[in-house]
């Protein structure tokens, strides 16, 4: 039997919304998905926000951040701090990494690496 190909992955214009909920509507989507859930891109602007992830150190931010109207929020996330705003376009990659490789799972680190050879 021949192996088949997951359908061609959705892309989603979300046009410019809060980091936190565009991060929850990642989790439902990825609790809500199974293994024939099309995988999705979406494309978003965020208003100002740093995030924090799991490496991040809060002595890291500048002097004054977070106290001028700019959200921090601390995420499950790889990395250190990162500023998301107007002008910057991040693209969500909801991919699922178990039946992207032939073979077997594709792990988080091989993916970002594939990421960054494209």
């Amino acid at each position: 039997m021949l192996p088949t190909r997951p359908a061609p992955a959705i892309v989603r214009d979300l046009g410019r919304a809060d980091y936190d909920t565009v991060f929850a509507a990642m989790r439902a989507f990825t609790d809500a998905r199974d293994p024939h859930t099309p995988d999705e891109l979406w494309i978003v602007e965020h208003p100002p926000v740093f995030t924090l992830g799991l490496g991040a150190d809060r002595a890291h931010l500048l002097a004054g951040v977070g106290s001028h109207d700019i959200p921090v929020i601390q995420t499950d996330r790889g990395g250190e701090v990162t500023f998301h705003g107007p002008g910057q376009v991040v693209i969500y990659l909801l991919m699922d990494l178990r039946r992207n490789k032939p073979g077997g799972k594709l792990y988080a680190r091989q993916f970002v690496e594939k990421i960054e050879q494209a």
